[in-house]
């Protein structure tokens, strides 16, 4: 380790974060870097703990633990501290992909599992890991790595989310010849067109992927794979296929007045501003827009913060974010102890600036939609909420959710995001290569392993095991190229 004494003498220091009143005028990052000075003491905050948790990565409690990539964060932050960055990049690189991605839109299992977090503040394991990757691109430090040797295989992954570039990454390095197709018309999946530009610019993803490019991966993008090109085509051309095509089939609100016009699922309305802003800057009519109208976002998580701070952006007369299930504490409880994942309440960036504009937190818990209410046009003008509770049944143990009587509200509502998290797979992938989709909606693969019931086809990602991290989803591809290169050379060294 760096400094032994480092976590008793420093304080944790984050990046700081442009006011939300400031922020809100724009769709760009808003961090602002910690000097190299500063950043080096956050990196001596990293302790000779002995057992480092944070790149466990193992289910506890249900929830993942630490780093699903197993990150050797204490070696790094180690390099780091003691001003080794190039040394300190390729340790990183050792397990991760693309800290790029991860060190901005990761929640930072690892931090929910460092141990000078016990009784301190954790060390600031994403930041510090940005830190070192954007050093390592502005120096010149990450290069273009060409195989030396080709294998003479060819892979088609389906798919350019992270776990199908995660795959393709791993699996060129190995030698094969990688094609990713893609049905949209930028490659990066959910990193390009379901995560805000302000959480990741797209000049970071297209980074990446040019840098993938001049490595010598392929990429196809505007081919949707099963109705632009056959599976067929795609089997006959190539040695193994990977499905890396996400968890996209998004969760419906079924109410009275579904129907109505004005409601979108949000990965519609998050792509759509996205695409607008790449493409002509939000140009007025060419997206769905929030401006001047009253939102309400059904969906607590992740996905609906990032609604809601768009909306915000957008110029929204007010925002509601819906949850239906209680707050969490603002502290751990003592059925949830260390190293579980913390089940507390966290307010996000989007609701931070919701409150900053409207002078509340945007969100209402235990709380559904009941009807959507349209006018005369069709459109919607409000939506009837109600309050629910939740008890336990006493012969199986599970949580049963009921309305409570009288508890009904009218919220007027001209645009309604669903943010309700996603089922499974789009199945005419599936369908298309005669994989089997099982109850989850999900891919079915034997027990522990990556390979469907097609010969040569393998799945990864979301699609594999349902929608999770951007950090699983790179763990999956990970693992999915290992064992797709034991399946076509008869051993990987890639484990």
């Amino acid at each position: 380790m760096g400094k032994p004494t480092g976590f008793m003498e420093y304080q944790r220091h984050e990046t700081n974060a442009a006011a939300p009143l400031k922020r809100i005028k724009n769709f760009m990052e808003f961090h602002t870097e910690l000097a190299p000075e500063e950043r080096c003491r956050q990196a001596a905050r990293c302790m000779d703990c002995g057992v480092p948790f944070c790149q466990n990565g193992k289910l506890l409690g249900g929830m993942v633990s630490g780093c699903p990539l197993n990150n050797l964060i204490p070696e790094w932050n180690n390099l780091l501290y003691r001003g080794k960055e190039e040394q300190a990049v390729y340790r990183l690189l050792e397990t991760n992909n693309f800290p790029e991605f991860t060190s901005r839109v990761c929640p930072a299992l690892c931090e929910k599992a460092c141990i000078c977090g016990i009784h301190d503040q954790p060390v600031t394991v994403r930041e510090n890991e940005r830190a070192i990757i954007e050093q390592a691109f502005s120096t010149g430090v990450i290069k273009p790595r060409i195989p030396a040797v080709r294998s003479g295989k060819r892979i088609a992954v389906i798919g350019a989310g992270p776990s199908g570039l995660a795959a393709a990454d791993m699996l060129n390095r190995r030698g094969h010849s990688v094609t990713v197709y893609e049905r949209s018309d930028r490659p990066g999946g959910l990193l390009m067109y379901g995560i805000p530009n302000m959480k990741l610019e797209k000049d970071i993803v297209l980074r990446r992927t040019a840098l993938m490019e001049l490595e010598g991966v392929d990429f196809v993008t505007g081919c949707d794979v099963g109705r632009d090109i056959q599976a067929e085509e795609i089997l006959s051309c190539y040695d193994a296929v990977i499905l890396a095509c996400g968890s996209s089939q998004p969760r419906d609100i079924n109410a009275e007045g579904r129907d109505a016009e004005g409601i979108y699922f949000a990965v519609d309305f998050l792509t759509s501003t996205t695409k607008s802003l790449l493409d002509n800057g939000l140009t007025e009519g060419t997206f769905i827009s929030a401006k001047d109208r009253n939102v309400i976002v059904i969906g607590g998580g992740d996905t609906g913060n990032d609604c809601v701070g768009t909306a915000v952006r957008h110029g929204c007369s007010s925002v509601i974010q819906l949850e239906m299930m209680p707050k969490l504490p603002d502290e751990r409880a003592e059925n949830n102890p260390f190293p579980e994942y913390p089940r507390v309440c966290k307010t996000d960036y989007g609701q931070e600036e919701a409150a900053a504009v409207f002078g509340h937190d945007p969100r209402i818990y235990e709380t559904t939609v009941k009807e959507f209410i349209k006018d005369e046009c069709g459109k919607l003008a409000a939506v009837r909420t109600v309050g629910l509770s939740f008890s336990t049944d006493k012969e199986s143990g599970r949580r049963i959710m009921s309305e409570i009587p009288g508890s009904e509200q009218v919220l007027p509502c001209e645009l309604c995001l669903i943010a309700a998290g996603f089922t499974g797979c789009q199945s005419y992938i599936a369908d298309a290569f005669g994989a089997e989709i099982g109850a989850r909606g999900t891919v079915q693969t034997a027990d522990g392993g990556h390979s469907t019931s097609v010969p040569k086809v393998f799945t990864a990602g979301d699609m594999h095991i349902g929608q999770s991290l951007v950090v699983r989803a790179i763990r999956e591809g990970r693992d999915c190229a290992a064992e797709v290169d034991e399946f076509l050379m008869g051993y990987t060294n890639m484990r």
